[in-house]
């Protein structure tokens, strides 16, 4: 997701519903970007706070625990997202609004609706025997 969005060191990540913030510290250690993460679940939360801290990743790794609605993404030069489609269609217009020109969103599995896909890489069986499908948007 991070490679397709065309991550760079220093841009600023979102990551929409970051789990256990595996793109989130991914983002940070290996790409040099400002990464946030944004997840409801407070144990979630915790586990990757904690995995941050491990990896003294600080300073450019950050988890927000709250409501993925109610945040502010203006500043996002990428967004990814893992989401069901119910929860795409809440999050596009805050997108559509927040968002500045030339911000990037990469979507896994289930695609934005009334968004045109830049790019669509599907991804081979990743040996839990199901394959995947990003799709790359540009604001």
């Amino acid at each position: 997701m991070l490679q397709l969005g065309g991550l760079k060191a220093g841009e600023k990540v979102y990551d929409l519903g970051s789990g256990d913030g595996r793109i989130v510290i991914m983002a940070a250690e290996k790409f040099h970007a400002d990464a946030i993460g944004i997840e409801i679940d407070k144990d979630l939360c915790k586990l990757s706070i904690d995995k941050i801290h491990k990896l003294h990743l600080e300073k450019s790794a950050h988890i927000v625990n709250g409501d993925l609605l109610k945040q502010n993404y203006s500043s996002a030069d990428l967004v990814t997202v893992y989401l069901l489609p119910g929860f795409i269609d809440k999050v596009q217009p805050l997108l559509d609004r927040q968002l500045k020109k030339g911000a990037r969103v990469v979507a896994h599995d289930f695609e934005f609706r009334n968004w045109t896909a830049e790019k669509v890489q599907n991804i081979a069986d990743d040996g839990e025997g199901r394959s995947h499908t990003l799709y790359l948007y540009r604001k």
